[in-house]
């Protein structure tokens, strides 16, 4: 039986690409390397882009009435629908949470998290009611439902059951052109970008949101290093987010101590700045993945992060763990900066074990989510 061709819906993609972002790009690119049969409708400012990541799909822009989230919204259910019929798809691959309700190609939605049930606090309350609503309309109406861990599969099963589509778990994969270890040249150049000069840091990398926690990270690495003749700098890199009790943690900083707020940082300088560092600290409240950890991993940093949710799934015995209060992050922090051996044992264990997360065998499971999508719609209801 030939692949069913499948329309990806990019058209809530971001144009900073965080980690939904760099999902969808990766998987496009991957799945047409793949030779599947795929057609993508994008933002008219990513045409280019997708046009460039995956050659052999046909690439359709979206009106640019989809620039807002009410007006993407309104063009889902309204104008892709019919879209979907033109292209002669079989299957609409949904990547964030939302899906067309009056399609008749196969659904497949990615649902990325379940916090918006679990820890509603870490998200603004608009926010969490939104994704809660569609998460649960997804696990309805969707033919196969893709979440990225176990974590979350369990989590969804627990807090919002689905009652028709299929969950598959299907893990991200890593970018090894992008993320590796890197070279003398792309840690200077990771440097400048910062306004470092030869100082070392610690690393974050991440949007400054309450699930992060990096007031945590803020206060627990002062307490760390405070007694250091020469401590390290902490560089915040990401977006600047909406975490309010940001700013009380960095006024709390003793004046010595050098705290960085990088804000976005270029693709192209990631992979100097994470492999660049003493160590990247992550001490995330929960995660549906944790690609940032998997990045800093193929980047060849020793990293700390939290056991919370999919993070274990992610880092293995090859990164270090710590609570997510302040204290328990300065005890990890330092001793992670006063044992260079450790933090070179579990580098080197970080970059062997990213290596089994490729967006390759990411697409391979797409593909096979797509046909059992295409079965599952033939199905009695």
């Amino acid at each position: 039986m030939a692949d069913p061709r499948v329309l990806i819906d990019a058209t809530a993609v971001p144009a900073d690409r965080g980690g939904v972002g760099r999902y969808v790009d990766s998987l496009v690119a991957a799945l047409d390397t793949d030779g599947a049969a795929i057609s993508v409708v994008c933002q008219p400012r990513d045409t280019e882009l997708y046009a460039g990541l995956a050659p052999h799909a046909e690439i359709v822009p979206a009106a640019e009435s989809t620039a807002t989230r009410t007006a993407r919204l309104t063009w889902e259910q309204a104008t892709l629908p019919r879209l979907v019929g033109r292209l002669g798809a079989e299957v609409v691959h949904s990547p964030h949470y939302t899906m067309p309700l009056a399609s008749r190609a196969a659904s497949v939605v990615t649902l990325h998290d379940a916090t918006f049930f679990t820890d509603p606090v870490l998200h603004s309350s608009v926010k969490a009611r939104f994704f809660r609503a569609w998460t649960s309309t997804a696990l309805r109406r969707a033919d196969v439902c893709v979440v990225p861990s176990d974590a979350t599969a369990e989590e969804l099963s627990r807090v919002a059951p689905a009652s028709g589509a299929r969950v598959e778990v299907i893990h991200h994969g890593v970018d090894e052109e992008r993320f590796h270890v890197p070279s003398p040249e792309e840690r200077q150049a990771a440097r400048d970008a910062v306004g470092l000069g030869t100082t070392p840091y610690v690393a974050f990398l991440g949007a400054l949101e309450p699930r992060k926690n990096v007031p945590a990270l803020v206060r627990g690495f002062a307490h760390a290093v405070e007694d250091m003749p020469e401590p390290p700098a902490l560089v915040l890199a990401g977006q600047p987010g909406w975490d309010r009790q940001v700013e009380s943690a960095l006024d709390s900083v003793p004046h010595r101590l050098r705290v960085i707020r990088a804000g976005y940082l270029p693709f192209d300088t990631l992979a100097g700045f994470l492999g660049g560092s003493e160590l990247v600290a992550y001490p995330s409240l929960g995660e549906g993945f944790g690609l940032p950890v998997l990045e800093a991993m193929a980047s060849g940093a020793c990293v700390l992060t939290t056991r919370r949710l999919a993070l274990p799934e992610v880092g293995g015995d090859a990164v270090a763990y710590c609570g997510v209060g302040a204290g328990d992050v300065a005890a990890a922090v330092r001793d992670l900066l006063d044992d260079p051996a450790r933090r070179s044992r579990l580098a080197s264990a970080a970059q062997r074990r990213a290596k089994d997360f490729s967006w390759c065998s990411t697409a391979e499971r797409h593909r096979e989510a797509y046909d059992r999508a295409v079965h599952a719609a033939r199905l009695p209801h």
